[in-house]
């Protein structure tokens, strides 16, 4: 992943050709130097400066939150924990018209079951990614999206010459799909595994500065992006394996999160693992550029738990249908009280 020279973005990274065929051009899939200026537009309001000045409303929201969860004892920990803050907040700092953002889910869904394998998932999605892009062209214009939003920034970018205006519509689905769905499975892995793991969760509410460790450990253990492709340049080995020039290569970010010649009992969640390395947040010119911005979000509940939650009881739960992403579609969970 971090030779981005020889394996490229540019050409796509879906596993399938109708999808690599309308993609290029967006953030994830663009090669230097392209990449680079359009990571600087999109990266902006994600930067920890711009975070900063959202910090406490997440943490606040964070707290309400819990508070209200723990009012109730049992709940889903998906549609009612999971999903709140990018839903409530973060589609909000976006700035899309509000009658667009009831389908932000289902969009998001859609793009990445876009960028999986050849298959009717794939297909399926098309015409819902298609219904997101008119949606984005025809509806989230100026005149509609909120001021001082990250879309109306990327109008301000287009006015002062630092992107095309066409560019708008295609950086502007850059928020609408990895702003949400990787953060809400994220969120619900780690629910999960405390619920799992009451020694853990234990020692988090003891010392809350592992929060930052327990995030990191729940995104490598349970990584919520299973992988993308890269298209080969040029011949390449990866050990003792040919990669001929043309072909792809798929990247599995979850096989290299449990690799044992990397990990001390890699499929154990262990809140004290010292990670630096992990690649649940992609790796190299393409890491996630909204990591800081996840982060904050599962942070900001974490902590509201330390304080107001005994103990996490978790059942069964149940896995959502995806090509690209792993999480669940309903975590039944049940909060007591501290």
């Amino acid at each position: 992943m971090a030779d981005h020279v020889n394996f490229r973005s540019g050409h796509g990274v879906s596993g399938n050709s109708a999808a690599n065929k309308i993609a290029p051009g967006n953030l994830l899939a663009s090669d230097p130097p392209l990449h680079d200026h359009l990571r600087r537009i999109v990266a902006a309001p994600l930067s920890p400066r711009s975070l900063a000045m959202v910090k406490e409303r997440i943490e606040e929201t964070a707290d309400a939150l819990v508070d209200r969860l723990v009012q109730r004892s049992s709940f889903d920990g998906m549609a009612d924990l999971a999903q709140y803050l990018p839903v409530s907040i973060v589609s909000e700092l976006v700035g899309m018209p509000e009658h667009g953002r009831e389908n932000m889910l289902r969009w998001a869904s859609a793009v990445f079951d876009m960028l999986g394998g050849d298959n009717e998932r794939a297909a399926a999605a098309m015409p819902i990614i298609m219904e997101m892009r008119a949606y984005t062209a025809n509806e989230a214009t100026r005149d509609k999206v909120r001021p001082g939003g990250w879309v109306a920034m990327l109008y301000d970018a287009a006015d002062q010459g630092v992107i095309r205006p066409e560019q708008v519509q295609v950086l502007m689905r850059d928020y609408l799909g990895p702003s949400l769905d990787t953060t809400i499975f994220a969120t619900g892995h780690l629910m999960y595994l405390l619920g799992q793991n009451p020694d853990q969760w234990q020692m988090l509410r003891d010392d809350p500065t592992l929060i930052p460790n327990a995030i990191n450990e729940a995104v490598r253990l349970e990584s919520p992006i299973r992988g993308f492709t890269r298209y080969a340049a040029a011949d390449r080995h990866v050990g003792d394996t040919l990669i001929p020039s043309g072909d792809r290569a798929l990247i599995l970010y979850a096989s290299a999160n449990r690799d044992e010649r990397r990990w001390e009992r890699p499929d154990t969640f262990d809140v004290k693992r010292i990670l630096t390395d992990h690649v649940g947040f992609g790796h190299g010119i393409h890491s996630c550029a909204g990591m800081q911005l996840a982060r904050l979000e599962i942070r900001s509940i974490v902590t509201a738990m330390t304080k107001q939650v005994k103990s996490i009881q978790v059942g069964e739960p149940t896995l959502a249908m995806n090509n690209v992403l792993r999480g669940y579609e309903r975590l039944p969970m049940t909060f007591l009280a501290a």
